[in-house]
């Protein structure tokens, strides 16, 4: 990765190939920035214990749920950060793409392994 590369966000969504599969495009300090996209219902009720996580809707709408509490629809342009320790999970009736960024030790579903489930070093190529 070129540190001196300006990256296209937009551009780059047509590098993520498969829904709930988060692809690193960029690193700052010991935080990665990544790229998803979303659509269905797959990702399990998991909590990341160390560390929080931010969401950056960048097209399309994404439903929120927090254990405990209301659910919310996040809109194009919305950011939420996720403290750390909290139970949640995210769905999308259509085609959603977020941007995510997380320590570089953050495990996609926490603890929570599932079928949609990936290593660091699958979401690094």
């Amino acid at each position: 990765m070129d540190k001196f590369e300006k990256k296209d966000v937009k551009n780059l969504f047509g590098d993520v190939k498969e829904y709930f599969s988060p692809k690193v495009i960029g690193e700052v300090n010991n935080v990665y920035v990544k790229l998803a996209k979303i659509k269905g219902e797959k990702v399990p009720w998991h909590a990341h214990e160390n560390e929080d996580e931010l969401f950056y809707i960048v097209k399309g709408e994404l439903l929120f749920e927090i254990e405990d509490q209301p659910s919310f629809i996040m809109k194009e342009g919305d950011l939420f950060i996720v403290p750390k320790g909290v139970t949640h999970r995210v769905s999308a009736t259509e085609e959603c793409w977020i941007m995510l960024i997380e320590n570089k030790e953050t495990l996609h579903t926490g603890n929570v392994v599932s079928d949609i489930t990936k290593s660091i070093k699958q979401q690094e190529s």
